[in-house]
């Protein structure tokens, strides 16, 4: 498979040019021409990179690539390591931020309702945020509970454990910033994303609607997967995903 042809299909399927990104979705590093092989993996960490070289693949997908806005641009220090192996082995890393997150059917977000049966009402920010309910009415520590089960990793849950959940919203990642806005709406009961910032407690206390942080690298491992099992099925192409451990 030509890689061009691959990162066009891809760009196609999850309409790039329709995001305000602070990322660069699709090619990053350029290596070799043809790919067989495929790692997907949830950040370009040089732990996924050598991930890569080891499994000889020939191209590195990952949400969380290597060029963020506002960030030094000088290709020095860990950043230079990681790019002089993907060169060093011709391997191809393609990424893809917000796309990803917010697309309908193999993005983060649409992943994690569908693992934690969550059912889906609407969207905004981009089609970031999502709002809907649970599978069934259930107090705080339940929806924890049940989370902590899903995603193998315990969540920091602010609120009264007791308190009924029915009505939620979420978005993965470090989308703590959207809360304050949730919390305008009187019918969530909760909100639920990756990370949490100081602030969130006193929003959640104050405002009575619940707050859990579930793990930036928990609430968006299924996407790359998603995608990737997508174009292994499209295209007959070998994909492995490297799932390293982040407490984050």
């Amino acid at each position: 498979m030509l890689r061009n042809e691959l990162i066009a299909w891809i760009n196609q399927a999850l309409e790039v040019d329709n995001f305000q990104d602070y990322a660069p979705n699709g090619l990053q590093v350029e290596g070799r021409d043809n790919v067989q092989k495929i790692v997907c993996a949830v950040t370009a960490s040089r732990a996924a990179i050598d991930y890569a070289i080891e499994q000889q693949a020939d191209m590195l997908l990952v949400h969380h690539g290597m060029f963020w806005k506002n960030e030094m641009p000088c290709i020095v220090g860990w950043k230079k390591e990681r790019i002089s192996r993907l060169l060093a082995h011709q391997i191809n890393l393609v990424a893809y931020h917000l796309p990803l997150d917010a697309h309908h059917e193999w993005g983060n977000n649409a992943m994690l309702a569908k693992r934690l049966a969550w059912k889906l009402e609407s969207t905004s920010e981009q089609g970031l945020l999502n709002i809907g309910s649970t599978e069934k009415k259930q107090s705080l520590l339940e929806l924890a509970n049940h989370i902590e089960r899903v995603l193998q990793r315990k969540p920091l849950v602010i609120g009264d454990l007791d308190k009924t959940i029915e009505n939620i919203a979420w978005c993965s990642g470090g989308a703590q910033g959207f809360f304050p806005a949730v919390c305008m709406d009187s019918k969530i009961d909760a909100y639920i994303t990756g990370e949490a910032s100081e602030a969130q407690y006193h929003y959640a206390r104050e405002t009575n609607t619940a707050f859990i942080a579930a793990g930036h690298h928990a609430t968006e491992k299924f996407g790359v997967q998603a995608l990737s099992a997508a174009i292994s099925e499209e295209f007959m192409l070998q994909s492995i995903f490297f799932d390293e451990n982040n407490p984050i």
